[in-house]
């Protein structure tokens, strides 16, 4: 189905839709434009090429994205980051730093014997 219909079943906008596209939250798959009849590079549209078709797939997709917007009470580019925090490791890395220097996160223990080393020397403190 076509981007109308698909935004009407979901509840929201074609432009909704587009923005959650920009933002990578739609799964990669479009109709190839006929040779010739874009306004874009190799022959598509300014957009990338032909036109969204919605299947079953990505609607399940972009409804499991708005229950989690809902839920979690976040916007479309607050998850888009978090998909990218777990897409890419050193942005998960600079995110978990930041969450050790304002106290959100704990530090992973060094090593899995200093863990244990320090766990010895609470429980002998408390005596």
């Amino acid at each position: 189905m076509r981007i109308t219909e698909a935004a009407r079943r979901l509840g929201t906008s074609p432009r909704m839709l587009r923005y959650r596209e920009t933002l990578g939250l739609l799964p990669a798959t479009r109709d190839p434009a006929p040779a010739g009849t874009g306004t874009g590079r190799n022959g598509g549209t300014a957009r990338g090429g032909g036109h969204r078709r919605f299947g079953d797939a990505e609607l399940r997709a972009v409804a499991l994205a708005l229950a989690l917007e809902k839920r979690y009470d976040i916007g479309p580019a607050e998850l888009a980051f978090g998909l990218r925090v777990l897409a890419e490791p050193q942005v998960q890395a600079h995110v978990r730093e930041l969450g050790e220097r304002i106290g959100r996160l704990s530090a992973p223990p060094a090593r899995a014997l200093d863990f244990e080393k320090e766990k010895a020397l609470r429980l002998l403190r408390r005596r």
